[in-house]
């Protein structure tokens, strides 16, 4: 029986190694569906799209509001803001919001980031009017109630304390200073003074500085009655005052060589971020730029994970990202590695972005990270909200509707040349920043090929 069993498997095995797993199919180009933007005659930009045969429908109503506006002493007052504005209307409590929206099936919420608010959510298509009231009311007319604020302060309070105990967050706060300084994309934290600051006056203020129609584009996403909507959008949304369009605070990130280490005495890894500012997707050369990282970290069968994870075992899970906001992006690549192995893994790290430099990939390797690449978007932008997500990058960014229904045909025409250019324009490991955090008293040494010293 032995002797049969072991016949079996061997058979089963050649059988396995004559097997070679399918060609990979022409990736399909992405087709948006038809849709319609206009403005109201207060500015705000409206686009409805119908999309896919669930009756369900998403709106999501997009501002031009968020950190960007914050002054040095208000980080977080954009999110806080956002947090606010679910507490209840001048004619809903908390409750009723949270309970209308249920009831329509879906449910909402209220977010900012680093230059847009977001208020919106997904509901049965039959309650798209009440869900378009409902989210108007939530951005025009807040009360910020004062029984609630204790409340959002200890949330976000254990938020940063959380946050400020991790290694990664640290790393990236001192990276994006180093980037942009004094600029509100350079301020990720606040103090525990800043929040136990904050006033329902303040959040108040902000709110009438900033929210208005001017700033606002509302997107009205899946199966739902198109009349009826755009009566519901005039009557929840054309009296709103016009009022300032955004100011751009203009930014100029710090492209010269940095280093920077943060002591975390006893920790028994260390986290290395090291990248610098890159094109931002106003540029032509986004989606190569967005390739290439693919192909050297952004992806799981990218070059340097296959080397620090794979090969060398130095960490688990390494990753390296394009990260854009209005008129600036950064490409860097994040590791959590064994203390003992900090300084080779940043070597190996620069020493995947120098070969890519020097050499070519090949087109069997490129075509992969394209399939990726393409798969990924199309992946996606095939939801509703992925939809609007994908519009409002582009309407953010100021890109025409090509940036999204060509991207699979750009994908597909990059050559190895172009990474390798690309590589070569962008990715100068000689101007970049390094960050790391960890046990000083481990990796000072295997940091004085960085630092020139010990630092």
């Amino acid at each position: 029986m032995l002797a049969l069993a072991a016949l079996a498997i061997t058979a089963t095995e050649a059988v396995a190694q004559k097997q070679a797993p399918p060609a990979p199919g022409t990736p399909a180009a992405l087709k948006l569906p038809a849709r319609r933007t206009y403005k109201l005659p207060n500015g705000m930009e409206v686009t409805l799209a119908q999309y896919g045969v669930i009756p369900k429908v998403a709106v999501s109503l997009v501002l031009d509001v968020g950190d960007i506006d914050q002054q040095p002493n208000e980080v977080w007052l954009p999110e806080m803001t956002a947090d606010m504005l679910l507490e209840g209307t001048t004619t809903r409590s908390n409750a009723d919001i949270a309970t209308q929206a249920a009831g329509m099936g879906g449910n909402v919420v209220a977010f900012a980031g680093s230059d847009q608010t977001t208020i919106g959510g997904e509901v049965l298509s039959e309650n798209a009017a009440l869900m378009i009231a409902l989210v108007a009311d939530i951005a025009r007319n807040p009360k910020f109630p004062e029984g609630e604020l204790a409340r959002i302060k200890a949330t976000r309070l254990r938020t940063l304390s959380i946050q400020q105990s991790q290694p990664q967050p640290i790393a990236f706060e001192k990276f994006r200073s180093v980037l942009y300084g004094d600029h509100p994309y350079g301020q990720v934290f606040p103090t525990e003074a800043m929040i136990n600051g904050y006033t329902v006056e303040q959040f108040a203020t902000f709110h009438k500085a900033n929210f208005n129609a001017s700033r606002a584009h509302l997107y009205v996403v899946g199966r739902f009655n198109e009349a009826e909507v755009e009566k519901a959008i005039t009557a929840a949304f054309g009296s709103w005052a016009k009022g300032k369009p955004a100011a751009r605070k203009p930014v100029a990130p710090k492209t010269t060589k940095s280093v920077s280490v943060i002591d975390r005495p006893k920790a028994v890894q260390s986290t290395v971020l090291i990248g610098l500012p890159v094109a931002d997707p106003s540029s032509a050369d986004y989606t190569r730029l967005s390739v290439t990282n693919n192909l050297l970290g952004g992806s799981f069968g990218s070059r340097i994970t296959r080397n620090i994870r794979e090969d060398k075992g130095y960490t688990y899970a390494p990753f390296s990202q394009v990260s854009s906001r209005y008129h600036t992006a950064y490409w860097a690549e994040q590791a959590d590695v064994t203390t003992a192995v900090t300084g080779p893994s940043i070597s190996e790290i620069v020493k995947e972005v120098d070969r890519l430099r020097s050499e070519k990939p090949t087109e069997t390797e490129l075509q992969g990270i394209k399939n990726y690449s393409i798969g990924t978007f199309i992946l996606g932008m095939n939801s509703r909200q992925g939809l609007i997500n994908g519009l409002q990058f582009k309407d953010l960014h100021g890109l025409p509707d090509t940036y999204l229904s060509g991207m699979t045909t750009r994908i597909s025409a990059i050559t190895p040349a172009d990474v390798q250019k690309t590589a070569q324009t962008y990715l100068d490991p000689s101007r970049m920043t390094l960050v790391v955090v960890g046990d000083r008293s481990q990796i000072d040494e295997q940091l004085r090929p960085w630092t020139g010293a010990t630092p």
